[in-house]
């Protein structure tokens, strides 16, 4: 089945996806979609979209413990650096 549809470019880069082709890929408000160029043209394709964390539980727990941690003054660098190498 070939659907031929046309769409216009509004000032902002944005088109409107034709009905038809919406009902076809079960398209609807808040739907993302992804565009796939190749030779032959642009091929639009429903996706999801899934957050990905920026830490992993146990990064979590680390950042945790760090806040946690009460305010310390070190006489040295040395300790400063051994403290730091047994949170993280």
């Amino acid at each position: 089945m070939t659907i031929i549809e046309t769409a216009k470019i509004t000032s902002k880069g944005q088109i409107t996806i034709p009905n038809e082709v919406r009902k076809i890929l079960h398209l609807e408000e808040g739907s993302s979609v992804i565009f796939c160029l190749g030779k032959e043209g642009i091929v639009l394709l429903p996706c999801k979209v899934v957050p990905e964390l920026p830490y992993t539980p146990k990064e979590w727990e680390k950042i945790k413990n760090i806040i946690s941690e009460k305010s310390r003054v070190y006489k040295t660098i040395k300790g400063a650096k051994k403290h730091i190498n047994g949170i993280c």
